[in-house]
């Protein structure tokens, strides 16, 4: 007996994505823990995530594996000799897309539950982020075989410690300040470098301690332009000759909201389009102390890159951890790293609920960085 496992990959890419369908391939390929189980596995990659398997056309099945994707064919079989180089590459191979088969107006889940059928899948693991994660949800009440492996350079799912992407985006943002900071002592300058982060500031607190950031801006505290300038200025009388401001995309003035690059064109998700903080606090920044003073937007750079060695770590781990599931038809179900180990939970219903920094513990919310008390009494 064989039965068929899709995978995908949906929204945004980043490093760890390869390694997690690696380790799915293989996992479920594997001849010996066939031979425990009792049955065979057969992968199916599908192309652009959810929006694969809405447009997969049964004129044109499956291509055989190492075949590349075209305009028809949307599936494809993956085998362990194609992927075994694939966790040392950054992004997905299988392609990514943001599209919602459940949006209002636009529903067009039913052809995909069709083309499910017609490709006899026993079951599919979904890697993603919070709206890969939401179509999961849906489809489990549409009593159809989903598990999920968390994606997001956020970190802000609820339920896990970790997703993947996570480490490597922090090491991007170290890596771009580190250069950053040569021209900001050479020209005497302040920089505020802008990271992406809408709802929660894990990605701009790590990357900005680990890179030795002067002030961290984060969506859990709003901030004060005021008290942002007094903090420099205090630095500059004591004679520092440059300062580093780091601040998340989604970061709130006091009493204000977030500064969107497109007001109203929001995503499939409903999702608003973030981006331009970090340009806001540079004018303000000049009017308070004239020139010399410039903003980076690391955007995507954040996702680009190879996998650093925890994701690829973690992204074997989920991958083995979401082939468990599937054999012991866990379904619904998300694979999670929590308290230093892994397992796995529902997949969460509400996902607006976000895993939030602990300001308590990790934040100094009158100096807008990392607290300089780190153990209890």
């Amino acid at each position: 007996m064989v039965r068929r496992i899709g995978i995908l990959t949906g929204g945004g890419d980043c490093p760890g994505l390869n390694p997690a369908i690696k380790a799915v391939v293989e996992t479920a390929l594997d001849e010996e823990l066939a031979d425990r189980r009792g049955y065979k596995f057969e992968v199916l990659g599908i192309k652009d995530g959810w929006r694969g398997l809405v447009r997969y056309d049964s004129r044109f099945p499956p291509m055989p594996p190492y075949a590349a994707f075209d305009d028809e064919h949307h599936v494809r079989l993956l085998v362990e000799g194609e992927v075994r180089t694939w966790d040392r590459l950054g992004g997905t191979r299988l392609g990514s897309s943001r599209t919602n088969p459940f949006k209002k107006g636009r529903e067009t889940w039913p052809q995909m539950l069709e083309n499910w059928k017609e490709l006899g899948l026993y079951a599919v693991v979904a890697i993603g982020g919070d709206d890969t994660l939401s179509i999961a949800a849906n489809l489990t009440e549409q009593k159809v075989n989903v598990v999920c492996i968390p994606k997001t350079i956020d970190r802000d799912l609820k339920g896990t410690d970790y997703s993947l992407g996570f480490e490597t985006a922090v090491n991007v943002i170290v890596e771009e300040i580190d250069r950053i900071r040569t021209t900001a002592h050479s020209h005497s300058r302040t920089f505020v470098v802008e990271t992406m982060g809408r709802d929660t500031g894990h990605l701009a607190l790590s990357g900005g301690l680990a890179a030795g950031a002067d002030i961290i801006l984060i969506p859990e505290v709003p901030f004060s332009v005021a008290r942002v300038i007094e903090v420099l200025r205090q630095r500059k009388q004591e004679g520092q000759r440059y300062s580093i401001v780091v601040v998340a995309e989604g970061a709130k003035l006091e009493g204000g909201s977030r500064v969107e690059k497109a007001p109203g064109a929001n995503d499939q998700f409903d999702n608003p389009t973030l981006g331009g903080v970090g340009r806001y606090l540079e004018k303000e920044l000049e009017q308070a102390f004239g020139g010399e003073i410039r903003s980076v937007n690391l955007s995507h750079l954040q996702r680009g890159g190879v996998p650093c060695a925890r994701d690829r770590r973690w992204g074997r781990a989920f991958g083995v951890a979401a082939v468990d599931l599937v054999e012991r038809q866990q379904f619904g179900r998300m694979v999670t790293y929590k308290d230093g180990r892994f397992g796995s939970i529902e997949i969460p219903k509400d996902l607006r609920e976000k895993r939030h920094v602990d300001v308590a513990a990790r934040y100094d919310v009158e100096r807008y960085c990392g607290r300089y008390s780190m153990l209890s009494f």
